[in-house]
C-alpha cells in the first residue's frame, strides 16, 4: 500500500472515500449496473458533466436514510477509448456535502454509454438525510495509457502512477511512482520525460521543464546526479516534480494531464496531478530514486 500524502488544495476539500459501495455488472451484458440496495427509485435531473450524468438515486425501502446509492451513465462522445475517473459528492438538504467517492469507469469505446451504480454506505447515527448527488469532477485519459497499480502487469512489466501531492507557501511537489509488477528485474535512470497537457488532451507550451529543482525549492536532494536503478519485482522508484503557483503579469497556465514516459522506449502513461503553474513558466522533475522500504 501506499503511504497517504497530503492533498493538494484544490483537491483538499474532496475526501476520497474508497471501499465504500459496490458496483455490479448487468447479466445481461448491457452495461448497466444496479445498485445492490433495495428500496425506491428516485429519477434525477441532471445536465452532466463532462459525459458523465447521474440518472436515479436509490434510497433503503422503509425511510432509512442511512444507505443511498445512485445510477449514472458515462458516454464517450471522443474518438478514442476514454478510462474515466470521477467524483461523486452526496449533499444534504441544506446543500452541505455529506461524503464524495471516487470511482473509475475503464475502457469506455468511442461513441459508447455506459451505466453505473455508486453506493455511498453508511452514514454516522443522526447524520442529516441525503437529499441530492452531483458530479464533482471527472478526468478522462486514453484507455491505453490509463494509470494503474493494481490488477494484472502490463507488457512493460512496471505500474505507473502519481501521487496526490503535497503543497506548502505556494510550493507543489507530486511524486511519480514506479513499480516493478513483472517478475524480473526493471532497470531505470536519468529522468522521467514529461508532456503537459490541457483539458483536452493538447500540449501546453511555454512552460520549461527543468532537470533538478531549477531553483523552485530549496530542497537539496532535488538537484542529485541520476544513477543507475535496478528493481526488483515489488520494488518501487519515484521522482518528483515541483512548481510554484505564482502568478504575476500574463496569463496563467494550468495544465491538469501529464503525459510520462518512465525511460526511453517506455509506454507512456497520462496521469492528472491538475498543475496549476501560474505565471511562473517552468516545472522541476528530479531524477528517479529507489524508496527504501
Amino acid at each position: 500500500m501506499r503511504r497517504a500524502t497530503p492533498l493538494l488544495p484544490a483537491l483538499a476539500a474532496v475526501l476520497l472515500v474508497a471501499g465504500c459501495g459496490s458496483e455490479h455488472a448487468d447479466p445481461q451484458g448491457t452495461g448497466s449496473s444496479r445498485s445492490s440496495r433495495s428500496g425506491g427509485q428516485t429519477p434525477v435531473s441532471d445536465p452532466g458533466k463532462d459525459g458523465v450524468r447521474i440518472t436515479a438515486m436509490m434510497v433503503p425501502s422503509g425511510g432509512s436514510t442511512s444507505e443511498v446509492s445512485a445510477a449514472y451513465e458515462v458516454t464517450n462522445d471522443g474518438s478514442q477509448a476514454l478510462t474515466y475517473t470521477i467524483v461523486f459528492t452526496f449533499l444534504s438538504a441544506d446543500g452541505g456535502a455529506m461524503t464524495n467517492l471516487r470511482r473509475t469507469v475503464g475502457d469506455v469505446a468511442p461513441g459508447k454509454t455506459v451505466r453505473r451504480s455508486v453506493d455511498m454506505g453508511k452514514l454516522p447515527p443522526g447524520a442529516s438525510p441525503v437529499t441530492n448527488v452531483k458530479v464533482l469532477e471527472v478526468t478522462s485519459v486514453p484507455a491505453d495509457e490509463a494509470p494503474t497499480d493494481v490488477g494484472a502487469c502490463p507488457p512493460s512489466g512496471v505500474w505507473v502512477t502519481a501521487d496526490q501531492g503535497d503543497a506548502a507557501m505556494g510550493l507543489r511537489v507530486v511524486g511519480l511512482w514506479v513499480e516493478n509488477c513483472g517478475t524480473g528485474e526493471y532497470k531505470i535512470e536519468g529522468y522521467p520525460e514529461l508532456t503537459l497537457l490541457d483539458e483536452d488532451h493538447k500540449q501546453v507550451d511555454g512552460v520549461k521543464i527543468l532537470h533538478g529543482s531549477g531553483g523552485i525549492s530549496g530542497d537539496p536532494g532535488a538537484d542529485d546526479p541520476p544513477r543507475l536503478v535496478t528493481l526488483k519485482p515489488r520494488e518501487r522508484a519515484r521522482s518528483v516534480i515541483e512548481w510554484r503557483n505564482t502568478t504575476q503579469s500574463g496569463t496563467a497556465v494550468n495544465a491538469p494531464y501529464v503525459r510520462v514516459v518512465a525511460k526511453p522506449g517506455a509506454a507512456p502513461v497520462m496521469v492528472t496531478p491538475h498543475l496549476d503553474l501560474g505565471t511562473t513558466g517552468k516545472l522541476g522533475v528530479g531524477p528517479w530514486k529507489r524508496v527504501e522500504e
